[in-house]
């Protein structure tokens, strides 16, 4: 779809390797002016929000359901493990899809499906029907984040890609970070379909918002062409097991861990072990938000003309500084209040992570967009739901918490270090509008 009139070109020749010429937009279907508009950037936003939303918005009803629906807490938590499931085995079907398909096909059918199962989910006589419902809620879902990211992947490269990834985490970054938020406040006047309803709203949302805005990114000629490429390279997936990919997406994966883990954590944290009430823990929450945010705004803005690797480095850095200032602060028994600072700090720093590290490891595969956004989510998503349990072992203390953040941003560290930068970095103009 034509690009806002106040289009910004960028080149940056230390960022992600530039999109062989036979797959370029300019040659395939698509116009060379053609980039990322604003409302494009809000609706995939949105698409990749409203997975963690679904997730965790009804979490503070998990109580009321199991009285409702006469079952146990285990039952309940089947739900969100179901959820969980389809959304990593979606990305993994809807991916390949994509690029063979083009995107728009199997976006619309995915936005459909999580409409269908998500009233399903609100009608729910029981708590099997709503373990299958949510388990295709999360099928459903999943294609918005994977195909999401393909059409950034498909319309930018280099730093500006990296920009709009970052615009976009501002919104589905902080999803997971709020949404719990949200749903105590919700869930006593609404109930537990209420909630759920909620999120059948946003899916509908989210499907017209497709039809109205989004438009095909990867046409028949360009698959094609690209077919043709992978087919005479030897191996089509040669580059899902390339260092840079690997590497990138296992830095984006376990710093996405290291928000999980403080995310599974922070009720017990901020409520029993800081004394806070849900009032003081909702704004505790909300100031790591902002952080979030903020930092995910600068990074859109940094990434425009600074070597995205570096910002990447940077957040990375940050991160593990502040894991391992929580580690210290348990390990010598320090007020738990102290925690509060290098939390903050980690979770901020992580806007400069999310972003960069996306468009570095999509930038890797230029030749299966699909495919890569595919495996980077299911790395994603996959590793999230291992790690959340592992913060509750070992009962009251903070110890399990500041062991996982230190042990997954360590290893983030050392996948960004072993991540080769690409060998072809040569200047390539690449386009995406202001969002402003």
């Amino acid at each position: 779809m034509p690009a806002a009139p106040d289009t910004a070109t960028v080149a940056n020749p230390t960022t992600a390797a530039p999109r062989p010429a036979s797959a370029a937009p300019a040659s395939s279907g698509l116009s060379a002016g053609e980039g990322i508009t604003a409302a494009l950037l809000g609706v995939l936003g949105l698409l990749s929000a409203i997975a963690p939303l679904a997730t965790d918005l009804y979490l503070p009803a998990f109580p009321q359901m199991a009285q409702d629906l006469t079952t146990g807490a285990t039952s309940i938590q089947l739900t969100l493990t179901a959820f969980l499931l389809g959304v990593t085995a979606g990305q993994l079907v809807f991916g390949p899809l994509s690029d063979r398909f083009g995107r728009m096909p199997p976006l619309i059918a995915g936005a459909a499906l999580m409409v269908v199962a998500g009233i399903a989910t609100v009608a729910a006589p029981t708590v099997g029907v709503l373990v299958a419902a949510r388990l295709l809620q999360g099928l459903g879902g999943a294609a918005g984040m994977v195909i999401g990211r393909a059409i950034i992947s498909d319309r930018a490269t280099g730093t500006a890609a990296a920009s709009a990834f970052s615009l976009m985490m501002i919104v589905g970054g902080v999803a997971p970070v709020i949404a719990p938020v949200l749903g105590g406040v919700l869930v006593e006047p609404l109930g537990w379909r209420g909630i759920l309803g909620i999120v059948v709203a946003l899916s509908v949302v989210m499907l017209v918002a497709i039809l109205a805005v989004v438009r095909e990114s990867y046409p028949a000629s360009r698959r094609v062409a690209d077919r043709a490429e992978r087919l005479a390279s030897g191996s089509p997936l040669r580059a899902l097991r390339s260092r840079r990919f690997l590497g990138y997406s296992a830095t984006f994966a376990f710093s996405f861990a290291v928000m999980m883990a403080y995310i599974s954590a922070s009720p017990f944290l901020y409520q029993d072990m800081m004394g806070l009430d849900e009032t003081a823990y909702g704004l505790a929450f909300g100031a790591n938000a902002l952080g979030l945010m903020v930092v995910s705004g600068a990074s859109a803005k940094l990434a425009t003309t600074h070597d995205v690797r570096r910002l990447l480095a940077i957040g990375i850095g940050l991160t593990l500084a502040a894991s391992l200032a929580v580690g210290l602060l348990v390990a010598f028994a320090a007020p738990t209040g102290w925690l509060a600072l290098p939390l903050f700090v980690a979770v901020s720093s992580l806007g400069l992570v999310f972003g960069n590290a996306t468009a570095l490891a999509l930038g890797a595969v230029p030749l299966a967009a699909g495919v890569g956004s595919a495996v980077l989510g299911a790395f994603q998503f996959g590793l999230a739901a291992l790690v959340s349990p592992l913060v509750s072992i070992g009962g009251a203390t903070a110890a399990p918490l500041a062991i996982t953040m230190v042990a997954c941003a360590g290893i983030a560290a050392i996948a960004l270090a072993l991540a080769p930068r690409a060998a072809d970095a040569s200047p390539a103009p690449a386009s995406v509008a202001r969002a402003g």
